[in-house]
């Protein structure tokens, strides 16, 4: 009976199998977006050694925090889009830190304005409450190609959590430089009133940040554009340019 337990639950619930089944940490909420999806990304061998490719552009996308010391979490993912793939290569997460700090960060990664372009949440034009500077400002001054993305106003973190959902089975994952924003997204969840038994949304927490990077990513992505066909050049039976 055991068994069969077992394999119903590495079938039907593989975001808390390794915890229930095999003694390893908890690293999924009751309620989690995301987990059953990365748990199938991994099955599936997305998640791993992903390279990148040396011509085409490093995508960050940023979740901005502060420079307090009770300031949240500063969080960048580093993408390529090859092809339908979303490549997720790359996480950085700093608190209280100002803005040089992760852009030494960067230098220390090879991440370069010849290199890599940012995407902003809409705060990323809004000033910073030590350095009179906006994040885009202090980018753009640093040589970057900078797009902030309008307010997406009110279901915006629903907006984020359905894109992620739908991008998600073409995300591959470099484990070893994205591991910390991984435990992140399979803790991301909702919360939830016990006593109603309904979901009260996204609960803002230490996973939040990663989430909202990465459902910034998803919601400005683009489908790639189908190379165009090639079409075939019809004769006629005699053509003075070519000859009978």
């Amino acid at each position: 009976k055991l068994e069969r337990q077992r394999l119903a639950d590495k079938l039907e619930r593989p975001d808390s199998y390794e915890h229930v089944w095999e003694g390893a940490y908890k690293t999924s909420q009751k309620g989690s977006y995301y987990a059953q999806l990365l748990a199938q990304a991994r099955r599936q061998g997305r998640i791993g050694v992903v390279p990148y490719d040396p011509l085409m552009t490093f995508r960050a996308y940023v979740d901005i925090g502060g420079t307090g010391a009770r300031a949240d979490a500063f969080v960048m993912w580093f993408v390529q889009h090859v092809g339908r793939e979303i490549r997720v290569l790359d996480y950085y997460e700093a608190v209280g830190q100002p803005i040089g700090a992760h852009l030494g960060w960067m230098r220390l990664h090879d991440y370069t304005p010849s290199n890599t372009q940012f995407w902003l949440p809409h705060d990323g034009a809004q000033h910073d409450k030590v350095q009179q500077v906006t994040y885009e400002s202090a980018l753009k001054d640093a040589g970057f190609r900078v797009t902030v993305v309008e307010n997406q106003g009110a279901g915006a973190a629903a907006q984020r959590i359905e894109a992620v959902r739908r991008f998600l089975p073409r995300m591959c994952f470099h484990e070893q430089t994205t591991e910390p924003g991984l435990k992140a997204l399979a803790w991301y969840h909702e919360k939830w009133d016990e006593k109603r038994n309904i979901g009260l949304g996204p609960n803002h927490d230490w996973s939040s940040h990663a989430a909202d990077a990465l459902g910034l990513m998803a919601v400005t992505y683009q489908e790639p554009k189908p190379a165009p066909r090639a079409t075939a050049t019809t004769f006629t039976a005699y053509d003075p340019a070519f000859g009978a």
